[in-house]
């Protein structure tokens, strides 16, 4: 029988990568987390995590696990600028910092429900952005915060000079723009200019 306070598990197929171990916090085992979104319910609310090792650039001397792992995530709370928690079994410093760079996922299924008119980041990226005149303006590749408001960020495709590029197209994302956002057609509808 293992010690090991890792079950061997395999990635849901909607799993969501939601942050990173970043280092050890304190002497009892506690990690701090960087997690990649401003909104941290779902790491908050979840007891237990699915773990992957660090991208093999950043894997240099980990050993902590192999392959995906399931944890049981044992406290949490915000702290500062991010999040510290203490996972099930790892019960000192040495065990915590052995999980530095740690990849930390959930399944999209397991995330809060959302109030009315509030979206997960990950659920708006891949929806294609159309204006009141039918026009497409894009495809969400990516969200950036500013501060009292978020900003799709949109790839699209351009000719220029007789050649197709990727071009990029930022709307905020706010109801004076956003006029409806359709899950289920995978698309968002905005009052906004190809020219804009």
């Amino acid at each position: 029988m293992s010690d090991s306070p890792f079950a061997t598990a395999s990635l849901p197929s909607d799993a969501v990568e939601l942050g990173r171990i970043q280092e050890a916090w304190g002497v009892k085992g506690w990690v701090r987390i960087l997690p990649h979104s401003a909104d941290t319910s779902a790491l908050l609310e979840s007891s237990g995590w699915f773990l992957q090792p660090p991208e093999t650039r950043f894997a240099r001397g980990f050993s902590a696990f192999v392959g995906v792992v399931r944890v049981e995530v044992a406290e949490i709370k915000a702290h500062s600028d991010g999040i510290v928690a203490r996972l099930a079994g790892i019960e000192d410093r040495t065990g915590a910092e052995a999980l530095k760079g740690v990849r930390i996922n959930l399944p999209r299924s397991a995330f809060p429900a959302t109030p009315e008119g509030e979206f997960y980041w990950v659920d708006l990226i891949g929806l294609d952005v159309v204006n009141r005149d039918g026009v497409h303006l894009g495809v969400v590749r990516d969200l950036m915060p500013t501060g009292p408001n978020s900003v799709l960020v949109m790839e699209y495709t351009e000719t220029v000079d007789g050649q197709e590029k990727i071009a990029e197209r930022m709307i905020p994302f706010v109801a004076a723009y956003i006029d409806d956002v359709d899950l289920s057609a995978r698309r968002i509808a905005a009052d906004w200019g190809v020219d804009y």
